[in-house]
């Protein structure tokens, strides 16, 4: 068992906590979502307290004081995982897509990922300027869905283009200048773009789109992006 913070693998893992030393991997801790990325084949180091563990895989056993500073949580759970990054940053040929907006919340972003899974979206697409995909609370938020749905990140300027080029109808979300969702007809190949939390879509991008959309409600001014994206995908899905 290791426990002194001088150990080289530790200190490793260690600035994986950090965004700028993630370029190869990532952390994820519990046991849910350690079990789905051993599942899905992301997983390369199991990292636990517990002496007990059996693996397939190699198994770094560490005390309960490293743990407490490798993890992400107050009370820790006995294992994480050392997580492969998954490089393929391409277009998917789908009928279904997600494009977020300078998205800045990781829990927004984590429980759209989620309910992008359970909806059928085939691929989802965040903007450079969104939070960073493999934040700790983004990651507990998607609750794994992250290893069974494309995502991608990039110019969606660039991104939009492609879209609509392959007959993809782009439909932004807006509080002016839309229609009601239920005057917006369904097309086989559909993406849905949702706005930064506090400002909305930016206008360059909903420029782009190929109609603009929103949801009626009564008695509030706004919905959670998360609530109102899950509500869009469920409409089309």
């Amino acid at each position: 068992m290791i426990t002194s913070s001088t150990n080289q693998t530790f200190k490793e893992l260690l600035k994986l906590k950090q965004k700028k030393y993630r370029d190869e991997h990532y952390l994820v801790e519990g046991d849910h979502l350690v079990a789905d990325a051993i599942r899905h084949g992301f997983a390369d180091l199991i990292i636990t307290t517990d002496e007990n563990y059996r693996s397939e895989l190699p198994v770094f056993l560490i005390s309960q004081g490293l743990m407490e500073k490798l993890a992400f949580t107050r009370s820790p759970q006995n294992v994480m995982a050392r997580v492969k990054k998954n490089h393929d940053n391409s277009l998917i040929a789908a009928k279904r897509y997600l494009i977020l907006d300078g998205l800045q919340d990781p829990g927004n972003i984590g429980t759209l990922i989620r309910t992008a899974l359970a909806f059928g979206v085939d691929q989802v697409i965040l903007s450079d300027e969104c939070v960073d995909l493999y934040n700790d609370k983004l990651l507990r938020s998607a609750q794994g869905a992250h290893f069974r749905v494309s995502i991608i990140k990039g110019d969606l300027h660039e991104l939009i283009r492609q879209l609509q080029e392959s007959g993809v109808y782009v439909l932004a979300t807006a509080l002016t200048g839309g229609k009601p969702l239920a005057t917006i007809e369904t097309r086989e190949k559909m993406a849905f773009v949702l706005g930064n939390e506090g400002n909305g879509m930016n206008q360059d991008i909903i420029d782009l789109c190929d109609g603009i959309g929103f949801i009626e409600i009564e008695a509030m001014e706004s919905l959670n992006v998360a609530i109102a994206g899950s509500i869009l995908m469920y409409h089309y899905r």
